[in-house]
């Protein structure tokens, strides 16, 4: 498990790990431990609405526009 004692809220370090909210997110290996500096600022994550772009199949992500600086490929 990895762990983060950088409230993402707030952006300051928690000290008190004992005392301080947490969350835990993922499983395994791969979860992550947040802390939090205090209970607001850990509501404040949790009411932080989530997008997932790969279970929403009706959104086309492609960008067919040239990025900066590219050119369109020459059709001819």
């Amino acid at each position: 498990m990895r762990i983060s004692t950088t409230d993402p809220i707030s952006g300051k370090d928690v000290i008190d790990l004992a005392h301080a909210p947490y969350i835990v997110e993922g499983t395994g290996e791969g979860a992550l431990k947040i802390y939090f500096e205090s209970e607001e600022t850990k509501r404040a994550y949790l009411d932080i609405e989530l997008e997932h772009p790969g279970q929403d199949l009706s959104v086309n992500l492609d960008n067919p526009a040239p990025m900066g600086g590219e050119q369109r490929p020459q059709r001819h």
